[in-house]
């Protein structure tokens, strides 16, 4: 495996808790990785399969749903 490989993930983050939770990150100056997306939610369980299934079609390397 490549030292260079920076894998690309895509966040599906709950509205009410995860979210919530990288937002207070975010204000509070903390970093995630460059090469994470997060998408907000409504609610995690919700979260149709397809939706996931569609993300590694289109490239992603790992997807995370939190709750």
């Amino acid at each position: 495996m490549s030292k260079d490989f920076n894998p690309r993930i895509l966040t599906f983050a709950c509205n009410w808790c995860s979210y919530a939770a990288a937002d207070l990150a975010g204000v509070s100056r903390f970093q995630y990785p460059p090469n994470m997306r997060i998408i907000r939610v409504m609610c995690s369980g919700g979260i149709n399969p397809n939706y996931i299934l569609k993300a590694f079609e289109k490239g992603a390397d790992g997807v995370l749903v939190s709750g």
